[in-house]
């Protein structure tokens, strides 16, 4: 039962940020003893990995707090999100998996499911930052953007510690900013409306 929903915030934060999951669960597994990853996952604590993952998670950070450019980046994010979605879960709930050179295989193994429901978790998120963004990017003439994206992972790092530490508390931790989000996207819509309306 945790262990699903260590998997599902995992799969969550990926569709806030796709590196940051990915980036969280290599060095927590690397560095610490909270958390040991399937041998098939090894490969998340390499230099290499650690390093590429790094490395795009920077690209990641400031071009997501440039307006416009972020709505450009959530675009091409639509892949990369919930395939990242799909891999945390998947190390999340510890399924193995298989060389994906070999596509009937992967599709038979027990770690095809696993990794479809880390996508269609992770689309979430993902269509939702989307969609609001350009709404809050008009609503505050770009300056929300940064605010945001600073919001946004902060949120999927901190919900990535406690899905390895306190699964509970990380799910917890998302219906807030669920309830949060919809409030302030409720908010903004609404000034937008009276603004409009205002002589």
């Amino acid at each position: 039962m945790l262990e699903a929903i260590t998997a599902f915030s995992l799969a969550t934060a990926a569709g806030l940020n796709a590196y940051i999951p990915l980036l969280g669960l290599g060095l927590l597994s690397r560095f610490t003893d909270l958390l040991t990853l399937p041998q098939s996952w090894a490969w998340l604590e390499n230099s290499w990995a650690l390093g590429i993952l790094g490395l795009l998670l920077v690209i990641e950070a400031v071009v997501d707090k440039v307006p416009a450019l972020d709505t450009a980046n959530d675009v091409l994010q639509s892949v990369v999100r919930p395939a990242s979605g799909g891999l945390v879960f998947s190390a999340g709930a510890s399924s193995s998996t298989m060389a994906v050179s070999d596509p009937a295989a992967f599709v038979n193994s027990s770690a095809f499911w696993p990794f479809v429901f880390g996508v269609l978790i992770a689309l979430g998120p993902h269509v939702l930052k989307l969609v609001a963004r350009p709404v809050i990017n008009v609503a505050t003439a770009g300056a929300g953007a940064a605010v945001m994206s600073t919001i946004e992972d902060i949120a999927a790092a901190v919900v990535t510690v406690l899905a390895v530490v306190l699964p509970l508390i990380a799910l917890a931790v998302m219906v807030l900013l669920v309830v949060f989000g919809v409030r302030a996207l409720q908010r903004l819509r609404a000034r937008r409306a009276s603004s409009a309306v205002t002589p």
